[in-house]
């Protein structure tokens, strides 16, 4: 499932990146990478606080539907 379907406070593990090279090369440069462990923080308006590898980064609901957890 994508990682934007996940509820607050639930742990998962990234399975596949999709999208373009570009949004793949720049998501594993923030730490989104498969088999790594993701938590959501929070839901903020169209936007995800995403826990991975021991930072907090926020990303778009719509680039969260392209990370398969």
């Amino acid at each position: 499932m994508p990682l934007a379907m996940a509820e607050v406070g639930e742990e998962k593990v990234i399975k596949r990146i999709g999208g373009s090279p570009e949004t793949k090369k720049h998501l594993e440069t923030m730490g989104f990478v498969p088999g790594c462990r993701v938590t959501v923080v929070a839901a903020i308006g169209g936007s995800l606080i995403v826990n991975v590898k021991n930072s907090r980064v926020a990303v778009s609901r719509e680039t969260a539907v392209k990370i398969m957890v």
